[in-house]
């Protein structure tokens, strides 16, 4: 029992040392994925069958070939609400959407082929609390109609226009019965809740007071009985762009949705996910989902965190709950047909509050100002436009921010020093040929990377300089820049042009090799004389004070210390 045969050593995390916990950790996982599963299939527009069928494909195939060993997949809330949309652009053929999903799939294994994983972890965390948050109120704003037993609108904006209208015309009992399922989820004694789930027992409850006392709320309906049968992909060329682009962003909110769940489980157990692998696990099991008319999935936290807290460890148990979920499709689906749809709301409105990220929140008058910015920009986005525009926005917004906060303190490390400024960077010796040629002899001294952020300001400053052209001679000190990048080797060259406009002497010290190799390359340093490139400040400063019109016995020019004129093609 404790070796694995070879015929599953590829399956990521399987060992058969757990099958106790494996079990009942996938049992829970069924049992707190089943009323969500029906709950996101009725909220995608597909009906409580494609919830149901996309727990169960995308919750095998992922396990199976995903990477994180115990993780428990299936229809989330982000995927649900990308869904949704996607099917309002196809509302006739349906097969499009499907399609959409198998391309989603598709590219979420590219993105694990190709090793992406690990970049998914530079996304802001601003931008993820904001698209998290959104597509929780999004979930919210849905979610009122049912609730009130009234008829959702297909957009946001239009549910939020009628919202008056919902208020004044809502269904007593429908909302009695969701207010019910609503106060079982938050309220359950946690004694209770650690043998039969809040959201089942809800479900239970809620279905059977409905059905009790206000057989006429509306329900769930007819669910399809068996094993699915394929949907073939169907492709348009008018809408080949429209597919690929909801591909996309189902593919890259599968991702990021997952590999945050997996950092949850990889805290709970105290192992590490293999993050490639398990994009290809969820693409996987997004286009086994989609061949089958499921509705995408992708790791969930809530029946992840269920499984772990049970006993499971292995990808076996995110396969048991599969089966366990296909079984009771074939045998009590029947039953499900009678759920009330104010119960359903009632769920879906627990898990939109469980999206909005409260921990950000939480700290909105501590946290940097830019941060906030960021995080309201997307979630406002991601409420009023969509999720991906509201993605792009946030991260060129945060990545702007990014780099005027980098070119602020590049600008900073920026020292300009005459003989009149007492500078920690010199020694003792340079400070004095400083102090010998006051006027006459200015060091610029750069502690850090050179970008494109702070480029052009580096030069205004030097422009800006009183009495700047009034010195014979400028050293540009390198010693301590560790990179270079293009746009900050041009702005050196206009520094030469404006230098050579005032007449002065430019001397380069200090350049480390990736430093030249880079100014080499733009041709920067082919219009230095190599008798001004200088491997050592000291040195510089000596012919530049000799330069300048010194007569001091120290300021002798340091030969054998240039710095090679083909420093930057050997470097």
């Amino acid at each position: 029992m404790n070796a694995i045969h070879p015929a599953f050593s590829w399956v990521h995390g399987l060992h058969f040392n757990n099958l106790r916990g494996d079990f009942y950790g996938g049992l829970v996982a069924a049992v707190v994925a089943l009323p969500l599963a029906l709950a996101f299939g009725v909220t995608s527009g597909l009906g409580a069958i494609a919830g149901l069928y996309g727990a169960i494909f995308v919750g095998f195939f992922a396990a199976l070939f995903g990477g994180t060993p115990a993780q428990a997949s299936g229809p989330t809330g982000p995927m649900t609400v990308v869904m949704a949309a996607i099917i309002l652009k196809f509302p006739d053929e349906p097969a499009l959407a499907f399609t959409a999903v198998i391309l989603g799939g598709g590219f979420q294994v590219v993105f694990g082929l190709l090793g992406f994983g690990r970049y998914i972890t530079l996304v802001p965390y601003p931008v993820i609390s904001g698209f998290m948050s959104g597509i929780g109120g999004i979930i919210l704003i849905l979610q009122v109609a049912p609730f009130l037993g009234l008829e959702s609108k297909p957009k946001v904006v239009e549910n939020l226009m009628a919202m008056p209208t919902y208020l004044a015309t809502f269904s007593l009992p429908a909302a009695l019965i969701g207010s019910l399922t609503l106060a079982i989820v938050y309220l359950t004694p946690a004694s209770i809740g650690k043998r039969l789930p809040p959201v089942l027992l809800a479900l239970l409850i809620g279905t059977i007071v409905g059905n009790t006392f206000f057989p006429t709320l509306p329900m769930i309906g007819d669910i399809p009985k068996g094993f699915p049968t394929p949907i073939w992909p169907a492709m348009h060329t008018d809408a080949l762009l429209l597919m690929v682009e909801d591909a996309l962003v189902l593919a890259l909110l599968g991702t990021i949705d997952t590999l945050l769940t997996s950092l949850v489980c990889d805290n709970m157990t105290r192992t590490q996910h293999d993050s490639n692998r398990e994009l290809i696990g969820q693409g996987v099991g997004n286009i086994a989902s989609g061949f089958f008319g499921g509705i995408p999935g992708a790791g969930a936290t809530m029946r992840s965190v269920a499984n772990i807290r049970t006993g499971g460890r292995t990808p076996l148990s995110g396969m048991c709950m599969a089966v366990i979920l296909l079984g009771t499709l074939l045998g009590l689906g029947p039953l499900a047909e009678k759920i009330p749809l104010a119960v359903l709301a009632g769920l879906l409105i627990k898990v939109g509050f469980d999206i909005i990220d409260w921990r950000f929140l939480k700290h909105l008058v501590q946290a940097p100002r830019t941060e906030v910015l960021v995080m309201f920009v997307v979630l406002l986005v991601t409420v009023l436009v969509d999720l991906i525009t509201a993605v792009g926005i946030g991260v060129v917004l945060a990545s702007v921010m990014f780099v005027k906060r980098m070119a602020d303190l590049e600008l900073e490390s920026l020292r300009v020093i005459t003989g009149s400024s007492k500078e920690t960077p010199l020694s003792l010796e340079e400070q004095r040929i400083l102090d010998r040629n006051p006027e006459r002899l200015i060091l610029i001294h750069v502690n850090g990377p050179m970008s494109f952020g702070s480029a052009k300001d580096m030069i205004r400053r030097l422009e800006s300089i009183e009495g700047f052209n009034h010195f014979s001679c400028v050293v540009l000190d390198l010693t301590d820049v560790p990179n270079i990048d293009g746009t900050a080797a041009l702005a050196i060259e206009d520094m030469m042009v404006m230098v050579k406009d005032h007449g002065q002497h430019l001397f380069f010290v200090g350049m480390r090799p990736d430093v030249a190799r880079v100014l080499t390359g733009l041709g920067v340093l082919h219009q230095v004389q190599p008798e001004y490139r200088y491997a050592l400040r000291l040195d510089g400063l000596r012919h530049a004070a000799r330069i300048c019109g010194s007569t001091h016995p120290s300021d002798v020019l340091a030969r054998g210390s240039l710095v090679s004129a083909d420093a930057g093609k050997h470097a």
